[in-house]
Parts: C-alpha cells; sequence; structure tokens
C-alpha cells in the first residue's frame, strides 16, 4: 500500500530529527560544562581571569561544536527535504486529472445526499439541502422513511425497547420471511432488562407471554434465558453475566437497523458513504494512468470503459464482472459474454473476429472443440 512508503519516510525523518536533537543536546552540555568549569577558575583567587578565558577558548575550540552538530544536521536536511516530494507522490493534491465530463443525474444525487443526512439523524439538514436543491417532495417521502427507524435507535440508546418491538411486532411476517429472529432478540433484551430489576415473577411473566412463538425454532436459546432466573438477585456474578453486556444492544441495534432499511427497499450502507469509500479506492491507479496520459486528456474523456484495471475490496464488488481472456476486455452490453459450445465462455466481438463474423468455425483457445459461432449463446450473470 502507498501508504506505507509514506510511514516509512516519516519514521526516517522522525529518526533523523531525534539523532540530531539528541546529538546537539551533548555538545551543548559539553559547552555548558566548560564554561562552568571557567567560571570556577575565574572565582578562585589564584587563577587570572585571562588564562581561564584562554582554556575556555582551547576546550570550545576542541569539542568543535559545529563539526559535531553538522553532520547529523545534514541528515536531517536531506531527509526533510525528501519527504514533501514523498507526500506529494502519495498525496497527489491535485485530484482534478482523473476528472470525467459525465453528466449526472442531479435530482438523483441531491436525494443520495440528502438520504445520506437523514440516515444519520440530521433531518435539519437534510430538509435544507432539498429545499435549496427545489425538491421539496423529495425531502418529505425521505424524511419519513428514515424518521421512524432514527427515534426508534434513540429510544434504544436510552434502553427504552417499545418502539423497536411495536415495530417489530407490526412488520413480523415480513421479518420471518427475510429469515431474521430480531423481534426475539428484541424480547430477550427487554427479558434481561426486567430480570435486572430484581422482579423473578415479572421477568417469567414476561417469558411465558413473549417467547411461546419462538420455541419451535428457537428452544435452546430460550432455555438458555430460563436459566437466568436461577440467578435473579445476582446475575452480574453468574454464568449468564454475558447477557448484561451493552455490546449485546449495539449488535440488536445494527439487526434492527439492517432490517428496516432492507424493509424500506434501502441500503444497509449509505449509498454516499459506500461512493466516496470506493472513489477514494480507485482513484490513485487513475491518478497514475493520468500522469501516463498527460497529453491525451481528450482520449480519456471519450473513453467508454476505465481504461486501467482498478481494484476494489469485496464490500464494493455488488455484481460480476467478466473480463474476456482473448482480449482481455471488460465484456459490456454491446460486447456481451458468450457461452460457447464447449462450456468456455469469450466477448461476442472476440468470437466475431476469431469467427471471420460467423463465416467460419475457429478452435476454442482452451481446448480442441471446433465452435460454431451461430451456436454460441449470450451469457447472463
Amino acid at each position: 500500500m502507498e501508504l506505507n512508503s509514506l510511514k516509512d519516510a516519516f519514521d526516517r525523518v522522525a529518526k533523523k530529527q531525534k539523532l540530531s536533537c539528541s546529538k546537539t543536546q551533548e555538545v551543548l552540555e559539553q559547552i555548558v560544562q566548560e564554561i562552568e568549569k571557567a567560571v570556577e577558575m575565574m572565582q578562585s583567587a589564584t587563577t587570572d581571569y585571562k588564562f581561564a578565558l584562554a582554556e575556555l577558548k582551547n576546550k570550545l575550540h576542541e569539542i568543535a561544536p559545529l563539526s559535531q552538530i553538522e553532520g547529523t544536521q545534514k541528515e536531517l536536511n536531506i531527509a526533510l527535504n525528501k519527504y514533501p516530494k514523498a507526500l506529494e507522490k502519495v498525496l497527489n493534491p491535485d485530484i482534478s486529472k482523473a476528472y470525467r465530463n459525465i453528466e449526472f443525474d442531479s435530482e438523483t444525487v441531491n436525494q443520495i445526499i440528502a438520504s445520506h443526512f437523514y440516515r444519520q439523524g440530521l433531518f435539519d439538514v437534510g430538509d435544507c439541502f432539498i429545499n435549496e436543491a427545489g425538491n421539496a417532495e423529495a425531502a418529505a417521502a425521505m424524511r419519513s422513511l428514515f424518521q421512524e427507524m432514527y427515534e426508534i435507535l434513540e429510544a434504544m440508546k436510552s434502553r427504552n425497547l417499545e418502539p423497536a418491538l411495536k415495530w417489530a411486532a407490526t412488520n413480523a411476517d415480513k421479518l420471518k420471511e427475510n429469515g431474521s429472529d430480531l423481534q426475539l432478540k428484541l424480547h430477550h433484551l427487554q427479558f434481561v432488562k426486567v430480570l435486572q430489576k430484581g422482579s423473578k415473577e415479572e421477568a417469567l411473566k414476561y417469558a411465558r407471554t413473549n417467547f411461546s412463538p419462538f420455541a419451535a425454532n428457537h428452544m435452546a436459546e430460550i432455555q438458555k434465558l430460563m436459566g437466568c432466573l436461577v440467578y435473579s438477585e445476582r446475575l452480574h456474578d453468574s454464568p449468564y453475566a454475558h447477557l448484561l453486556s451493552p455490546t449485546n444492544w449495539d449488535i440488536v441495534s445494527e439487526e434492527l437497523t439492517r432490517q428496516f432499511c432492507n424493509l424500506l427497499g434501502q441500503s444497509y450502507e449509505s449509498p454516499l458513504s459506500v461512493t466516496t469509500a470506493a472513489g477514494v479506492q480507485g482513484l490513485p491507479p487513475l491518478l497514475k494512468f493520468m500522469t501516463v496520459m498527460a497529453g491525451k486528456r481528450q482520449e480519456w474523456q471519450s473513453m467508454k470503459q476505465l481504461p486501467v484495471p482498478v481494484e476494489l475490496d469485496k464490500e464494493f464488488q455488488f455484481h460480476s464482472i467478466f473480463v474476456c481472456p482473448v482480449s482481455k476486455e471488460q465484456s459490456t452490453e454491446e460486447n456481451p459474454p458468450m457461452l460457447m459450445t464447449c462450456g468456455h465462455v469469450l466477448c461476442k466481438q472476440s468470437i466475431n473476429k476469431m469467427s471471420k463474423n460467423s463465416s467460419k468455425s475457429f478452435k476454442c483457445p482452451y481446448c480442441p472443440s471446433d465452435i460454431d459461432a451461430t451456436q454460441c449463446r449470450q451469457l447472463n450473470f
């Protein structure tokens, strides 16, 4: 990673600075020591001050402070001069080099930005942004999507589960379809909360009322919770002490956010955050490419695909990508992947080129099969 080289350069500067500082301190201490000796000699009645000053001059000449400091200071200056170049190389300030003049749907972009504010609970900021963007109707719709979720999460921070339990009960069927046990997890937290208050009878009553619908699929977990009743008065000092961890609330809050967004047809992560993070990761190779293409900016503007491969982490990969093993180009709608009769896959343009526009058969690049281009089928991932 490029930041590692930057860290190494910084460490070299820090090391040189430490050595220079240490050497300077050592020389200063020697000078101070010789001056103190000279002062003592002049204060004694037996030594002439001219002799003491002459001795001091000789000692300072022997110490040669400038010569001692010069070496380490020179090394520090060299490291300092190289560091800005390393910064400029890694943290290129001119990211406009990788800019492409592409038309965006401004209304969609504005909604994504406003949605990001609403996800963070910054409703006033989101409203202000949308109103200034001139799309007040979209503001009301998006705000309502996240207002309830934010209120539920805020209540959970105050250890109030009533809004969350009410929402989960209302959407119980949809949660079940998604394979989520969020409703049980919420009852789990509420049961432990009731038990913490020291009311064993109330906790048992709550369990009987709310756990029975989940008994068929979650009996082991329910039995574990029932075991807590034995330690109701000292739950914090029992085999079930981990159930009191605040982390349990954080996990359920995250699950609720995920399921809430899922039911709204929204992604769990903010699209703006994901786009920005992916852009930060993909920017360095594009900047390198633009340095090479400095004199051919117009070509870069007219390209329909990225001119260099941009590797992104798995969390930024949302669909399959096929790269033709012959042309080394990524498939597109105009140049889709094609399944050959032998089972291997090439892009359409490669097949057309090898078959002379379907006028003759050709050998598969990976096996000895003869391929008839007219028998190839488009492959959809």
